[in-house]
């Protein structure tokens, strides 16, 4: 079925061409150095809107920006403007970074979600407007395109605002699966949203309209900055008219890493993934000759790489968190000798006893029970004819995020304050521990797995991807980099592999796609002492773009029920 908004393209198309392209990211007289631009997103809505921007002539961020609020309408159990997330660019090449994750709001205390006995409080922080973060997205968004955008503002915004007013044909796994995620759902939808049938959702239009018009400043000064304060009263939130107001994006160097011959930038703090990704890929490099005798995705290889997971986690634990509140150690905990050091620590036969593995720069943590995943957040990748490329990874959390809506301006509000430590040693609903370097405090953001990423080579765009999924994200993109860049896979194989995950706890657990790997590998890694449990429970929707000469190939991951991948080529 033609989506209601195409009606207008050729109208929408004419005027954008018309439109000054002043900006970032090529001009049309240039010559281009990709036969296309592409784009892989988690629903065929998104894929489309990155289509129309990008043969309206608009560059990667263009396209970024107009799927990111796209996906807020198609997509809500993670696409959101009520939530937040990371935007890692390459324009012109040069690499950026903007962190528009959500901040906790200013009444917030690292006790909020204590009981008399200090003990935490079960699902506080996951349900109701108390688990509410200030959002970001409409920020961020709007950050990138003030720097990098060529079309305007509201040509961006016009398909977001057309599927909300006219509707879209919902798809199945819209709706959720979680009994959690079903309640949340029900609170939003009321039942009005059915798979096969037009869904339209005219109080969101109307909000996205406001943000066309003014800008940001609607969502966190004018009207719609209101009605969410008035929903916080009404429901005994936090988030007060002055959060919105103060709140900001932030502009943020970019994690860099040298690794064969290509250089990969990633997600920096409040963000674990680019200190994740880091460590792991120079604590491959001196494990290298371990490596080399184990073949890709054998026991061995396993075993190796859930050993420099242990690591990794227990130093996430100790000493990640918002570096505009803590000084993060990242000098310390990628430098070389450090990593080399680490890498030594790695038990080449048997998992290392959990007593024996402490966060490398000093200091322990308690060791707590384990808690479940919920891998809801969304990710989409683009890279533009020019050689520009978004890498874009956003959430509201667990899915449908807090459940609140706003009422009157159609939009649901993010529970990413559990991705605080609540209480030092205890984990939150991704089974992950932190300490005082990621407490609540008032204006802080808390920690974050997502990692979106791109690699070059030789100054160009080589790979773009990224993936939801918790504290599984950073290890997925981990392993389908490695593959890639590391064994020379092209993309399609590198994502169709299986994958695995550890993270300290549960102690010696390996989750893995047991129906993937051969048999034998499980039996060896269990009478070394893991515990290998079938299935990963995130970062499995990896959406990516390789870049093989001149031509861009993107790939949405198999695993994704949903996700369309489409090479754009210019309108001649």
């Amino acid at each position: 079925m033609q989506q209601p908004w195409k009606i207008t393209r050729r109208l929408l198309v004419a005027s954008m061409l018309l439109s000054s392209l002043i900006g970032c990211g090529g001009d049309d007289n240039d010559p281009a150095p990709l036969t296309a631009g592409a784009v892989s997103s988690p629903d065929r809505f998104g894929a489309e809107t990155a289509q129309q921007i990008l043969q309206s002539g608009g560059n990667a961020v263009d396209a970024g920006v107009a799927v990111g609020f796209a996906l807020a309408v198609t997509l809500p159990a993670a696409g959101n403007i009520g939530g937040g997330g990371f935007m890692t660019i390459y324009m012109d090449g040069k690499p950026y970074f903007v962190d528009y994750r959500e901040k906790a709001p200013g009444a917030a205390t690292p006790t909020m979600y204590l009981d008399a006995s200090g003990n935490v409080i079960p699902r506080l922080s996951l349900d109701g407007s108390l688990a509410a973060g200030v959002p970001g997205t409409v920020a961020g968004l709007h950050a990138a395109h003030q720097r990098f955008g060529r079309l305007s503002w509201r040509q961006v915004l016009a398909p977001a605002i057309s599927y909300a007013r006219n509707g879209f044909v919902a798809y199945s796994t819209a709706t959720p699966t979680s009994a959690s995620s079903r309640a949340n759902f029900n609170n939003y939808f009321g039942g009005k949203m059915v798979s096969g049938q037009l869904f339209k959702q005219p109080e969101l239009a109307d909000t996205l309209q406001r943000i066309s018009d003014t800008g940001p400043d609607d969502f966190y000064k004018g009207q719609t900055a209101d009605l969410l304060v008035a929903q916080m009263a009404r429901t005994n939130g936090l988030i007060s008219k002055a959060d919105l107001a103060n709140y900001q994006a932030v502009w943020r160097e970019p994690v860099s890493i040298d690794w064969n011959g290509y250089m990969v930038y990633t997600a920096p703090p409040p963000s674990s993934g680019g200190f994740g990704i880091g460590q792991l890929l120079k604590m491959k490099r001196f494990l290298a000759p371990q490596f080399a005798a184990a073949p890709l995705n054998s026991a061995q290889y396993l075993h190796l790489t859930a050993e420099m997971e242990k690591r990794l986690f227990a130093d996430r634990a100790q000493y990640l968190g918002d570096a505009d509140f803590y000084q993060v150690p990242m000098d310390q905990l990628l430098s070389d000798d450090y990593l080399q050091r680490r890498a030594a620590e790695v038990s080449l036969s048997a998992p290392t006893p959990l007593a024996n593995v402490r966060p490398g720069l000093g200091t322990d943590l308690p060791v707590p029970a384990t808690a479940d995943e919920k891998p809801q957040t969304t990710h989409f990748s683009i890279v533009d004819r020019w050689g520009n490329a978004v890498s874009n990874t956003y959430t509201l959390n667990g899915g449908y995020g807090s459940g609140i809506v706003v009422e009157g301006a159609g939009f649901l509000l993010n529970n990413e304050m559990d991705d605080f430590a609540a209480k030092p040693g205890v984990p939150n609903q991704f089974g992950v521990v932190g300490a005082d370097a990621n407490s609540i405090q008032p204006n802080k953001r808390p920690l974050s797995s997502m990692s979106p990423t791109i690699a070059t080579k030789e100054g160009k765009v080589a790979l773009v991807l990224g993936t939801p999924g918790g504290s599984r994200i950073f290890t997925s993109v981990y392993q389908v980099l490695v593959n890639t860049l590391d064994y020379n896979l092209p993309i399609a194989q590198a994502q169709a592999l299986p994958r695995f995950h550890h993270q300290l706890l549960p102690d010696n657990v390996i989750e893995y796609e047991a129906s993937k790997f051969p048999a034998a590998v499980a039996a060896d890694l269990t009478l070394r002492g893991w515990i290998m449990r079938d299935g990963v429970n995130g970062g499995l929707n990896i959406e990516a773009v390789q870049v093989v000469g001149d031509t861009p190939v993107p790939v949405t991951d198999p695993r994704s029920p949903n996700g369309v991948a489409l090479v754009v080529p210019p309108i001649p």
